[in-house]
């Protein structure tokens, strides 16, 4: 980032226009070269995004380019840019927008309808029975690929199969699955 001379924020430049030219200051423009980068990690520090960061450093050293000739102790010029940047930050967060508006009524959330613990386990116990009514190597695939959550390619590695033999099979296992009376009422 390159710091220019030319400040940024309407009050500040008015008042720097004021009093004095770029060149006035040549003690300023050596200190913003040597300290910038210290500066600039300080303002990263107060905002999440580099860009940000990079225009609060602006702001704050426009600020106290305005204010050059009444700084009395040059020595303690990083703590009066800190403040500078802690106060500018500051203002920017007091003046966020807001998107929450009063209403008249409170909205309320919606209820969702809570499942039966019991029927969540009767559903459990009749996929279970239909899946213990499949052939022992569709029963297999079915709960590798849904109940372990392994791939196609993993389940064929596990039972020593091709992958087209995993999809074959757990297809005719759903269609028995669809077709299975315990399981009507679910769908």
């Amino acid at each position: 980032m390159t710091v220019s001379m030319v400040p940024m924020c309407t009050s500040a430049s008015k008042a720097a226009t004021r009093t004095a030219s770029p060149s006035a200051y040549p003690s300023f423009a050596s200190y913003v070269r040597a300290r910038q980068p210290v500066l600039l990690r300080t303002a990263r520090s107060l905002t999440a995004n580099p860009s940000d960061a990079e225009d609060l450093l602006q702001t704050a050293l426009t600020k106290t380019y305005v204010a050059w000739d009444r700084i009395e102790d040059h020595r303690a010029l990083d703590g009066y840019v800190r403040r500078a940047l802690l106060n500018t930050r500051t203002s920017q967060w007091r003046k966020r927008k807001v998107d929450e508006f009063a209403c008249d009524e409170l909205p309320e959330p919606e209820v969702t309808p809570v499942a039966d613990p019991a029927e969540q386990q009767v559903l459990r116990d009749a996929m279970w029975r239909a899946i213990m009514k499949l052939p022992a190597r569709q029963r297999a695939m079915v709960v590798l690929r849904y109940y372990e959550d392994l791939s196609e390619a993993q389940t064929a590695e596990v039972l020593g199969v091709s992958i087209g033999t995993v999809k074959s099979a757990v297809s005719r296992a759903l269609g028995k699955l669809r077709e299975d009376p315990e399981l009507t009422p679910v769908r």
